[in-house]
């Protein structure tokens, strides 16, 4: 069951049954993605460009961004 996590420029979403756990979000931007943590994620921790960024480095597709759009 994919969770959103919501951030003033871009939200974080997360399907745990897709996860292979390579943990590649956790060593890149550990401000953000950080497991001992509630909520894990936190997406304003970081810049939305590196959010995104990150969020595209995630191998199994199970971490998803969405950019909020201007009105």
């Amino acid at each position: 069951m994919r969770k959103t996590y919501a951030g003033k420029e871009v939200d974080v979403s997360f399907d745990p049954e897709v996860c292979i756990h390579a943990a590649n979000c956790v060593r890149g931007l550990p401000g953000v993605f950080d497991t001992t943590r509630r909520p894990w994620i936190v997406p304003d921790a970081a810049a939305a460009d590196d959010v995104v960024a990150q969020v595209g480095r995630c191998p199994s597709g199970a971490l998803q961004a969405e950019r909020h759009t201007e009105c």
